[in-house]
């Protein structure tokens, strides 16, 4: 053999070396395993989120009916008018999801002209909730549609 050229290195199975690679492996499949099953089980219901990007103010709605059953794509919506004489506006709108649930984020912490109104809807009936984020800015509300 020459000098020149290297001889490969063997080494038996029981090996430090080679106990350690199978373990690795080993330990790397099983996560991707419990990764994989994890993904297929499925998330929760996302919930439909809009934002104003105008504050940290949010608003979170879960909208119900009279038989207090979730209720489906409610909209919700709310104009936030801001600027020299209340002139520019932003308005938004959010469905609520299977579970009745809708979040508004971004909204302002301070208003010219409060409170902030919601007007929720499903079809003909209407409902609207008002909230002045200087006093409370993360709001609750359960909202009941019916007529």
């Amino acid at each position: 053999m020459n000098p020149s050229q290297s001889a490969q290195v063997v080494r038996p199975a029981g090996s430090p070396v080679a106990g350690r690679k199978i373990a690795f492996w080993m330990l790397a499949t099983f996560f991707l395993c419990v990764a994989g099953a994890q993904s297929l089980a499925g998330n929760p219901v996302d919930v439909p989120t809009i934002s104003g990007g105008m504050g940290p103010c949010t608003a979170d709605f879960t909208v119900v009916d009279t038989s207090n059953q979730p209720v489906f794509d409610a909209k919700i919506h709310v104009r936030m008018k801001y600027g020299f004489l209340s002139t520019r506006y932003t308005e938004l709108e959010v469905g609520t999801n299977s579970d009745g649930r809708a979040r508004m984020e971004g909204l302002p912490e301070k208003l010219k002209k409060p409170p902030m109104e919601f007007t929720i809807r499903k079809g003909d009936a209407t409902k609207s909730v008002t909230n002045d984020p200087a006093v409370e800015c993360h709001p609750t509300f359960n909202v009941t549609l019916g007529k």
